[in-house]
């Protein structure tokens, strides 16, 4: 009798304590910072279906940037994210003169991007003149490039839920292209790495990056006489520019592996991008239908320091050639050590 007792109290006890409490809503979810790092994001993501992405990126964007502070509470409290679950990742690396042109360039996204500007002049308030610059993620390191942004904000595990990341500059004129239908061309051509076509009368550096007016993608060109050592490689093939540069999931989680933490400025990087897929020449390639303009203005180069009698953007151009130097030689030597340790001799190695 005693124990009947005891457990009816219990019940009825434990009964108007629960009501006593506000329901869980997942609408708002406050979480300690001393609580986040130890939650794994995808598991999250799977169990409660309806917490998008971005939320998840948002949150973990903010513990990279507050993580030294045990009272930073990180909030899912828009209800917008639980009804829009971006599937695509676009970012840009931006300084507040280019705002107009990067205003431009956002709209040319679809609810189905996540917009992430990457600041590199400490300007981030200011921005908030721009409507969607409130569901936009705002990431701001004075003076760095977006491939210090891209290593260190994002690492494969964190941008997996995009099924492709666009990681392009802040001056490109995007009067001709749109974003769903680029993704759906590059779905039906198989490219796993790619570029809107450049306009033909903007300063081109390589013709691979040539829009061409008879054809929705290329995947070869030709070059100057000596340029390309087999028709397949760069840069008469599987080759792309890192101006306005998109990858796929898979290719991504590789390329992202090659960027180098100290070599900033991605000098290389473009002619080392077909070691991430196979066979290259044919998942690497330029989408002539939907184009951009690349308008060159040399804004990051002026964030530079003039030194010897040099602007600042020279200082900024003799790096970047160092840095290609470098990149070059980590790459030779990997590939080397790799060949050895497999016990197999290197492409177009004489057999001793």
């Amino acid at each position: 009798m005693r124990l009947l007792v005891t457990t009816f109290i219990g019940v009825v006890v434990g009964f108007f304590l629960g009501v006593s409490f506000p329901t869980l809503s997942l609408t708002k979810m406050n979480l300690p910072s001393s609580l986040f790092p130890s939650i794994d994001l995808t598991y999250i993501e799977d169990k409660y279906s309806g917490l998008s992405r971005q939320a998840l990126f948002n949150a973990f964007s903010s513990l990279r940037g507050n993580r030294g502070s045990s009272n930073q509470v990180y909030s899912f409290n828009d209800a917008k994210d639980f009804t829009i679950k971006p599937r695509y990742l676009v970012t840009f690396t931006v300084g507040y003169g280019q705002k107009n042109n990067i205003d431009a360039a956002v709209k040319k996204f679809s609810d189905n991007f996540t917009i992430v500007l990457f600041h590199y002049d400490g300007q981030t308030s200011e921005w908030e003149e721009f409507e969607w610059s409130k569901r936009a993620i705002h990431v701001s390191v004075p003076k760095q490039t977006k491939w210090w942004y891209a290593k260190r904000f994002l690492h494969p595990d964190i941008v997996a839920p995009y099924d492709y990341i666009f990681i392009w500059d802040e001056d490109l004129g995007v009067e001709h292209f749109n974003a769903e239908e680029y993704i759906k061309l590059i779905r039906k051509h198989g490219l796993e790495i790619s570029q809107p076509g450049l306009e033909p009368n903007k300063g081109l550096t390589w013709q691979m990056t040539k829009r061409r007016g008879d054809s929705e993608v290329h995947k070869e060109t030709v070059e100057k006489p000596g340029w390309c050592s087999d028709p397949h490689l760069p840069p008469c093939a599987a080759f792309v520019e890192i101006m306005a540069t998109v990858f796929s999931r898979d290719a991504w989680r590789c390329v992202w592996h090659m960027i180098q933490n100290d070599l900033v400025h991605g000098w290389g990087l473009d002619f080392a991008l077909r070691k991430c897929v196979e066979p290259a020449h044919e998942k690497i390639g330029v989408v002539d239908a939907q184009w951009i303009v690349h308008q060159g203005v040399p804004s990051l180069g002026n964030q530079g320091k003039p030194e010897a009698g040099k602007q600042p953007w020279e200082g900024v151009r003799e790096r970047c050639r160092r840095e290609w130097t470098i990149f070059q030689e980590r790459m030779a030597t990997a590939e080397r050590a790799y060949f050895e340790e497999m016990g197999i001799d290197p492409p177009n190695a004489t057999a001793p």
